[in-house]
């Protein structure tokens, strides 16, 4: 058995896709995962199985759309994928505060890749290695325009947004058992 990190795309306390992590842990574990822990309530998990990465996604995204009705993107990776992530960070010696880290449901083509990176995306900085969008804001998130969003449309994948200091809690979590 295996220790995974599960995001969440878009998973709100409140409105449309409303997802409470307490009900989510247990709906988990009745479908069969193991030591299911959550942090803080925009969908973060972490859980045992010995489900491969597809499975995992599609298991989490089924229980979500059966038991709490919403249509949920599930992306997952393991600690050690995310220690890589912290460790090649491109932006070394930047104010950890302004460092975000997009997840992508998949390498994204290309074309499209060269077509983002020829973007001005100034005064912040983005730069998109395999299947993670390092991003560092110039001020604050809030006022990026190289957002989740802006970053899902040009790149034509699924992705969910992380703060550096989310992902090393996720690390931390991911590496007890």
């Amino acid at each position: 058995m295996k220790t995974e990190i599960i995001l969440l795309r878009g998973v709100m306390p409140t409105g449309k896709n409303k997802v409470l992590m307490a009900p989510l842990r247990t709906a988990l574990e009745v479908a069969g995962l193991h030591n299911v822990r959550t942090y803080i309530q925009s969908g973060n998990v972490i859980a045992s199985t010995t489900l491969g990465q597809s499975s995992l996604e599609d298991l989490v995204h089924n229980v979500i759309k059966e038991r709490f009705g919403g249509d949920i993107k599930v992306l997952v990776r393991s600690a050690s994928y995310f220690k890589y992530v912290i460790a090649n960070n491109p932006f070394k010696g930047a104010d950890p505060a302004k460092l975000y880290f997009t997840l992508l449901g998949s390498i994204p083509e290309h074309a499209m890749l060269q077509s983002f990176h020829a973007l001005d995306h100034a005064p912040d900085r983005v730069n998109v290695v395999g299947d993670m969008a390092y991003v560092l804001c110039a001020t604050k998130y809030s006022d990026l325009k190289a957002n989740n969003n802006f970053i899902e449309r040009k790149l034509k994948v699924a992705a969910t947004t992380r703060n550096f200091n989310t992902i090393l809690k996720l690390i931390a979590l991911g590496t007890i058992d």
